[in-house]
């Protein structure tokens, strides 16, 4: 697990079931190099990882202007 990429394409998540008719999963899509990969979570997994971007992201360094 230490020799994997650590970029990504793009990532986008989107709160609609999937397929179309479970409401109660959140779909998480992955685009990387190798192709795009599809994750489903339930609502106390998608907080868990919403609370974990959060605390991340409060950690990070702000961005430098030029």
């Amino acid at each position: 697990m230490t020799n994997r990429s650590t970029t990504a394409d793009f990532v986008t998540a989107f709160a609609t079931g999937w397929p179309e008719h479970q409401p109660d999963i959140m779909v998480l899509s992955l685009t990387t190099q190798r192709g795009v990969q599809d994750f489903a979570f339930n609502k106390e997994q998608a907080l868990l990882i919403a609370k974990t971007i959060k605390q991340t992201a409060a950690k990070l360094e702000q961005p430098k202007t030029s």
